[in-house]
């Protein structure tokens, strides 16, 4: 059993920065691929970033060079830095880990977190 449990949403101003942290359970996190999708109301959840378990990351282009993804396997725990916000990137955002397949396709993953909303204004 896995579990995950994000934190860090909360309600910012366009231009501003949050950091999200996943927090994971299990002792195979180390070695696990981690991601973070979001899903904003009427759309179909969408991909964010992945970081495998040696540090090699991907970021979607419509984040890129505004938000970062990172890990910490001591802590068992996985980041995503967020600057430069857009009313946009408003969505719950979800931490989750990779199985196999298609790593931009939700079905690709097995274990969710129930999510922590971001809502940017302005």
């Amino acid at each position: 059993q896995v579990q995950l449990v994000e934190s860090g949403g909360g309600l910012v101003q366009a231009g501003g920065s949050l950091r999200l942290s996943c927090a994971a359970s299990g002792r195979t996190f180390s070695r696990a691929t981690m991601a973070w999708f979001r899903q904003a109301p009427g759309k179909e959840r969408e991909f964010v970033a992945r970081i495998g378990w040696l540090g090699s990351t991907l970021h979607a282009d419509s984040v890129k060079g505004r938000f970062t993804i990172s890990r910490d396997n001591a802590k068992n725990t996985v980041y995503l830095q967020m600057n430069s916000l857009k009313h946009e990137d408003t969505a719950v955002y979800y931490c989750t880990s990779y199985v196999s397949g298609n790593v931009y396709n939700e079905r690709s993953y097995d274990y969710w977190g129930q999510g922590t909303q971001v809502t940017v204004s302005s």
